[in-house]
């Protein structure tokens, strides 16, 4: 049997008449860049977070760059952040001119460790930018408290976990932008590049507006910006996915409670869900304890499952990684490399059928019982 890691063709195909009209509406309107369809799009999108203003951007990363931006972050700051995430994260912070300085991580959650970022606090600190890893939400009720404490701003990375939250808390609320990425294989994607800012501050939707459209928001009058504009094709087709993303997430967790309930008397670490939080499960995640990851995911690949890791070279440990001026390390990142060299990503997607579920969980058995 062969068990493929994504589920986007999947999906469309059981949208196809929706999406396909959805783009046949966009292209009859003659209007594809910042049309009505993106406005629609982006006031759906900030009602369905209870947020005031949405603004549509290129990708994920510009999403959290031009957050930084619109919020005066630049040369000479600093913005603390995690490294067991994807590049971009990172990226973003270089981009705009600031220093990342990453701390660790909390091992049970994989998402940062709120104890550690006080330490890595300095004059020249700015911003903090919690990653909502894998679908479950950072513990932002603790981050705000810290924030505040030291009049930091808070951009939450909720590239994998949209329609996500916390006992007390929705993403957004806490924080002054939430970034996201809607590339084709997240919760909620489209068949290409596409994010965008959700915020309740009209200063940073405005700014926002302002620099993805080449410093422009109105037509030959420009200042300072970028060429980072969410088109109407893209936004047409999330418009219709959209209605949704609740109902796949709650198959997300359906499928990860089959996972977890097959596994749970096995040698491997399994997602743990923080009480009363709702885990969207963009990934499944587990982590080998015997040191042999390579081994499981080489088992289940020549299997015909198509497991993956993320990430498996966490960002220090990255090729040209820029020590210094532009980066630092405050108090060792050993859960961070931990969960680097160990994860294993099970495919996770809603469409998911039972008996892929079922040879998925059948072939981990059967490689946890030959490597305990």
């Amino acid at each position: 049997m062969q068990v493929g890691f994504y589920g986007h063709v999947r999906q469309y195909h059981n949208l196809k008449a929706e999406i396909d009209k959805a783009i046949m509406d966009v292209l009859e309107t003659g209007s594809y860049i910042t049309g009505p369809t993106l406005e629609r799009f982006e006031h759906e999108l900030a009602q369905f977070f209870g947020m005031k203003y949405a603004v549509g951007v290129n990708s994920g990363t510009d999403a959290i760059w031009l957050a930084l931006m619109a919020l005066g972050i630049g040369p000479g700051d600093e913005v603390i952040t995690v490294t067991n995430t994807f590049f971009a994260t990172a990226e973003a912070i270089w981009i705009a001119g600031a220093k990342a300085v990453f701390v660790d991580t909390e091992p049970k959650t994989n998402n940062i460790d709120v104890t550690k970022i006080e330490a890595a606090i300095s004059p020249r600190t700015k911003a903090i930018i919690p990653v909502h890893l894998y679908g479950q939400c950072a513990e932002m009720d603790k981050i705000a408290h810290i924030a505040r404490k030291h009049n930091l701003l808070v951009i939450e990375d909720c590239a994998q976990a949209i329609d996500a939250h916390g006992d007390t808390f929705k993403v957004g609320e806490l924080s002054d932008a939430v970034a996201i990425s809607f590339i084709a294989h997240k919760n909620l994607g489209t068949p290409g590049d596409a994010g965008a800012v959700v915020t309740n501050r009209e200063d940073v939707a405005m700014g926002v507006k302002r620099l993805r459209n080449h410093g422009s928001l109105k037509r030959s009058v420009h200042s300072f910006g970028f060429n980072s504009r969410l088109d109407d094709l893209h936004a047409g087709i999330l418009s219709v996915k959209l209605k949704y993303i609740h109902e796949w997430n709650n198959r997300r967790q359906q499928i990860a409670k089959m996972y977890t309930s097959a596994l749970k008397d096995t040698s491997l670490k399994l997602p743990y869900e923080l009480p009363g939080y709702r885990h969207v499960y963009h990934l499944y995640v587990v982590e080998t304890t015997n040191g042999k990851r390579d081994d499981l995911l080489n088992f289940l690949n020549k299997n015909g499952i198509d497991a993956k890791c993320h990430y498996p070279i966490a960002i220090h440990q990255q090729e040209g990684f820029p020590w210094g001026k532009e980066a630092q390390i405050v108090g060792g990142v050993p859960n961070s490399e931990w969960n680097a060299a160990n994860c294993v990503s099970l495919p996770m997607f809603p469409e998911l059928y039972q008996e892929e579920i079922d040879y998925t969980i059948e072939k981990v058995l059967e490689w946890c019982k030959a490597n305990p």
